[in-house]
């Protein structure tokens, strides 16, 4: 059996972009259904949804079948949490909240086995489809994803330095987080906050690395496309759900 290859991986290091979707529901039921809708990748998240690692190992499962790759946003850059992300069959990982290079460094050693790292050392998992793929252990770092997030002033202050650390692929910006850290909590569509973000992607471009973004907003969504984004989640299962059906049930009980 072949390795699995990370067709997401490969596109975005061709410049190819990549049109995602945030999961936050923790239902196989409901990645399987998003992930027959046409996006390239559906990020699952551990640190913002209750996915616990048996969610996210049967939401791997349910997605195996198409074209539309998985990323797991893991909680923490925690390595043992890492490393069971990993054998579960996870390719393309997302470390929340990195501030500096040697931070970034440390995540990406918890990707990889030694003397690279200190991934810990698995005979058979899921990752190696139980033993069936032939050389994982020395061929599975070709085909990881390490994205990590800038979410603070001070991972700003950072960046060219995360950027150059060996091993990282891809800076992704956390709006959220780094709105509220420049001073304008919930207002990610604050001009300022907009214009630093429309920066910050073009220093990553600057620095090497892939750039990727979150926003619900279409109309800053092209924004981050056109300043250099390359991965760029689009909106989120739960406010999808929430919104439309909210829409429903109003133009019911109004009409």
């Amino acid at each position: 059996m072949n390795l699995p290859q990370n067709t997401f991986k490969t596109a975005v290091q061709a410049g190819r972009q990549q049109i995602g979707l945030w999961s936050s529901l923790a239902s196989h039921i409901s990645t399987e259904v998003i992930a027959g809708s046409g996006f390239d990748w559906i990020l699952l998240d551990m640190e913002h949804s209750p996915n616990d690692l048996a969610d996210v190992y049967v939401q791997l499962q349910a997605i195996m079948e198409g074209p539309t790759q998985a990323m797991v946003r893991v909680p923490s850059d925690d390595p043992i949490t890492i490393k069971r992300i990993l054998d579960a069959g996870a390719l393309s990982l997302m470390i929340p909240n990195v501030e500096d290079a040697a931070q970034a460094a440390r995540a990406v050693a918890a990707t990889r086995y030694a003397p690279r790292g200190v991934r810990g050392f698995s005979q058979a998992p899921r990752a190696a489809r139980f033993g069936r793929v032939a050389n994982y252990h020395s061929l599975c770092e070709e085909q990881i994803f390490v994205t990590v997030q800038i979410e603070s002033q001070r991972a700003l202050d950072n960046l060219e330095e995360i950027a150059a650390v060996e091993g990282v692929d891809g800076v992704f910006v956390g709006p959220g987080d780094l709105s509220t850290s420049l001073g304008y909590i919930g207002r990610q569509g604050h001009e300022d906050v907009v214009a630093t973000i429309e920066a910050t992607l073009k220093r990553i471009v600057a620095a090497g690395a892939a750039p990727g973004i979150l926003t619900g907003d279409e109309t800053l969504a092209r924004r981050y496309i056109a300043a250099g984004s390359l991965f760029t989640a689009v909106g989120s299962d739960m406010s999808l759900l929430a919104r439309t059906t909210e829409a429903l049930a109003t133009r019911f009980k109004q009409g």
